[in-house]
Formats: structure tokens, sequence, C-alpha cells
């Protein structure tokens, strides 16, 4: 491993341990006696840079099965993965960078990791409405060259754009562009000549493969390689994914060579009890199965306000995909009640959140703030410009205090005539709100949704193609931000609680609120038993 990149994550395992508790998911077979670690959502799939996988949180799981090209730290830090690949921006009008793959750098079914993977997933991000990607900051990205199987390749960023390019490539996005041209029937450089010209009609199951070849419920271990510290060895008959260490990784070996993965819908207190859940991202503060003056509990359960954002990602097309009637709805959603329901709701203090651009707990967002502020204070005369309208809206992960926040909502819009009604009994992704896709003629059309607004935890870092957050740039975020909250694709409402279970016999387990969750630095647990 990178003696650098292993010192800095080693140091912060150390100087950030926290000793909080595990939770557990129910299920009768051998895994659940097996050291487990628990996400927050449903285990759909791996590839997190697909609407689902966003929606769902994948990266918990897959970030470190495609680790990606910076590591998130838990203190806000971008850790260069110099064991993967290295960045050098180059001088010029346009941002460009070039990026250079480790020789070493393999999957787990030893095929080299090449610029046709970053190519693959450069596409995706180009072309949503053809793959179902869900990653805005290639909107910031003009042209990406990459010699078929190359180790080099150079992405150009659009004029006067590309501040946030670091957060390109995050975990979970980079997938075997070899094991997909196997799947649809073609050799790697024909497959990459194809992601270059970039047409939709050529590229239909490519974008079927992608979209879908990684779904968890038909794991396919031939297509689902990876290149990180584990592998997947298994999925399980209740929906846990079996990780096993990756003999071909490039770094150092994992301390722990096998984790059970188990869906936030498992039952946590039943997996504590059986001993299989040792480390936790748990789907809400204060479960109800954690005693905290029980004197042999097995685990510690720490809640805290974490760094991302609960807001409503509102539809790309139909009547809310209107500006005119989502500055109306912000003027009813009232985020200053909805984050007193979710206070109530999780027992933690949290804070309203109208902030776009940069996360709520970033320093520049008190000189930011006062844009929201304006653009959701509560008004019920304003808000009736959309009265008559109906606003579905649902969550992509079952929960008690997500469905309190719709009522919430529903209660303080209904005054304006904004019938708000609570899907989250049947929960969705970004997949199902109403948007623009491809048609067979590749003409892009108008899709129906199921929803109207999805409330999920976003992080603005890799929601919006914005200029960096730093002190100097401080007026273009304040422009950035009144165009935002102008069009407002993103409603923000308060920031999201957080709760993680952590045996107290695990070492090196660092706390993170971040879209990788307490698992970004899996490999480097250590158990003492």
């Amino acid at each position: 491993m990178n003696k650098v990149f292993s010192h800095a994550v080693a140091v912060l395992a150390t100087a950030c341990l926290v000793t909080a508790c595990s939770a557990g998911g129910s299920s009768l077979n051998s895994n659940s006696e097996e050291f487990g670690y628990q996400v927050q959502g449903p285990l759909t799939t791996v590839n997190a840079g697909s609407a689902k996988g966003h929606s769902t949180l994948s990266q918990e799981l897959s970030g470190r099965l495609y680790p990606g090209v910076y590591v998130p730290g838990p203190n806000g830090q971008m850790i260069p993965n110099a064991d993967l690949v290295k960045t050098q921006v180059l001088p010029g009008d346009r941002r460009q960078v070039v990026y250079t793959i480790s020789d070493a750098a393999v999957f787990s079914d030893a095929t080299p990791v090449t610029c046709n993977d970053f190519l693959l997933t450069f596409t995706a991000g180009k072309l949503p409405e053809l793959f179902g990607s869900w990653m805005p900051l290639f909107d910031d990205a003009d042209t990406l060259t990459c010699a078929p199987g190359s180790k080099t390749f150079t992405l150009t960023m659009k004029e006067d754009r590309g501040a946030r390019w670091r957060d390109l490539f995050e975990p979970g996005t980079v997938l075997p562009s070899h094991a997909v041209a196997a799947r649809v029937g073609m050799a790697p450089d024909e497959m990459a000549g194809a992601l270059a010209a970039q047409n939709p009609v050529q590229l239909r199951s490519i974008a079927e493969v992608w979209q879908h070849g990684f779904d968890l419920s038909e794991y396919d271990p031939e297509l689902q390689v990876s290149f990180g510290p584990y592998k997947i060895e298994t999925v399980g008959q209740d929906g846990e994914v079996v990780l096993a260490a990756n003999d071909s990784y490039y770094g150092d070996a994992p301390a722990l060579k096998k984790i059970v993965v188990w869906p936030g819908t498992a039952d946590a207190g039943e997996l504590v009890k059986s001993g299989g859940l040792r480390i936790g991202n748990l789907a809400e503060p204060a479960p109800s199965w954690y005693d905290v003056n029980a004197e042999n509990e097995p685990v510690d359960v720490t809640n805290v306000v974490g760094e991302l954002t609960d807001a409503l990602v509102m539809a790309q097309s139909g009547p809310w995909a209107d500006p005119e009637l989502r500055r109306a709805l912000a003027h009813c959603v009232n985020p200053r009640e909805v984050a007193l329901t979710s206070a109530k709701m999780s027992g933690l203090e949290v804070d309203d959140a109208p902030v776009q651009v940069v996360a709520h707990g970033d320093p520049l967002a008190s000189k930011i703030q006062n844009i929201g502020d304006a653009a959701t204070a509560y008004d019920v005369e304003k808000a009736r410009v959309a009265a008559g309208t109906v606003l579905r809206i649902s969550t992509p992960i079952r929960s008690a205090r997500m469905s309190a926040m719709i009522q919430t909502i529903h209660a303080q819009c209904q005054p304006a005539g904004i019938d708000v009604v609570d899907q989250s009994d049947n929960l969705a992704t970004l997949a199902d709100l109403p948007g623009y896709a491809f048609n067979e003629e590749g003409q892009v059309v108008e899709k129906a949704g199921t929803i109207d607004a999805l409330l999920m935890p976003i992080d603005a870092q890799v929601e919006y193609p914005a200029a960096n957050n730093r002190v100097q740039d401080l007026d273009a975020l304040r422009s950035q931000e009144k165009w935002l909250w102008n069009e407002i694709p993103i409603l923000p409402l308060a920031a999201q609680p957080r709760a993680f279970a952590i045996d107290q016999r695990v070492g090196n387990v660092v706390a993170y609120t971040g879209l990788s969750g307490i698992g970004w630095n899996m490999d480097r647990w250590t158990i003492d038993d």
C-alpha cells in the first residue's frame, strides 16, 4: 500500500477511534454468527453510480469493492488513493486532469484495471437518460481521452468548470468494463470505441448491463468482480452479502478475511443476540433493542448529527419540474418544523439546513444560509401558487422518522391547498421520479414516475457541480446558491441524525457520517475476542 495513504488511514483510525455499538439483523442461517456489518439501506446493488444505488446508499457496501480515486475521511478529508491511481492537474484555460493507474491494480479475476473502466463510468455519468445514472458532477466534464487498455487517461473539464473534480470517480462507481463487455458480446476495445462514440442506440445493451447487471438479487460472480480489498463471495438467503478478502488486491491485505454485510431491513437486535453484528450504520437512532444500562451489552450505540442533509429530490419532468411550483412549495414545507419533527423522532437536536452548495456543517454555510432562509420562509399566500397540486413523497429506506417528516410537510402545506401524500410505505428510488430517457430511436423523451419527490439524505459536495467550498470562492458559491433556490432541483430540509453500533472488541473503527458510512475503512478493522 502507498505509504502516505496507509499512514493517513492509520492515523485517522487511531486518532478518531470510537467505541460505539453494533446493531444486527434477524436471520437464522449460519451467517448470523459470523462477523457482521450492517448498512442503512436495502442491499439492492453494488453500483453506487446508478440512481437506485445512490438512493439506497450502496456506497456503504461497494466502497471497498470499487474504491474511489479519493477516499473520504471522517473529518471531511479527501485522501488520495495512490494505491489505485495518481492524478496531475495541468495548467491551462480549461482544467485537465491526467490520471495514471497503478500497474499493480487488477480486478479479482486478475484483469488489469485500465482507463476503459473509467471511460464506462464517465459515459454513464454523461448519459443519465440512457444509463439510469446519478452522478451529477459529470455535467462539469467535457471529454475523457483514453487509448483502449491504457493505464493513463485525461479528463478535460468544460470552461471554468470542474472545481469539484476530486469527487468524480467516487467509491462504488468505477465498475469492471471488461466484464460488461463480455456480457454484451463485445471485445473490450470494441466497447471502448462504442463508449467514446456515445451513440445511444449502440450503447443500449451496455447501459442495460451497467444499470441492472450489478443487482444483488441476480448476483453474477463473473460480472461483479472487484478491485478493492474485498470481493463478494456469495449472497445469502436473507439478502446478506458475504465479503471475502480479495487475494488479487494490490494494497495491504484486509485484517478481517470475511465480513457478512447485512441490509438495514435485518433485525439488528436479533443479530446482536447471535453475536453476528459487530459494526452497524443504524437506520435510526435510539434502537429499541439497546439498553444503555445493561451490564453485558456487547455493543455500544452512539447517536450523532451527521454531515448529510435530509432533502426532497424533485421530479425532473412533469408538473413538479416547474420552478414556479417548486418555489411555492418551498414556502410551505417549513424546514424548521421538519427539523423539529426529526429531532423528536431521533432524540437528537437537529437543525434545519436550507443550504444547497455546501454541507450544513461547513463553516461557509452560515455565510450562505440567508438565501435559503428567505426562499423557505413560511408564507401560505406565496405557497398558494401551487394550490390544487398533489405532491407524492416516498423514501428509499423504511423509516418512521422520515415518514413523520413527510406528515409534517403535509400539515404545513395543507393550508396552501397543496396535497402532500406520504407514499413511504412503498419504497422508491431516484429512478422512480419523473424524468427523461432515451427511446429506441435514440431520442430523449419524458418518462413517467410513481412519485414526485424523494426524501433522502444527500451530500452537497457530489450533488451540485459548483465552486469549491473555499472562502475565496464565496461570491461564486452565493451566486450558485441563488440560482439553485430559483430552480430548486433539490429542496434541502434538515441535518441527518445518525446512529452507529460498534462492538467494543473491534479495533480501528472510525465513525463517518458521509456516504460511505462507518465501513469506509473496513479493511483496517481488527477483532480482539
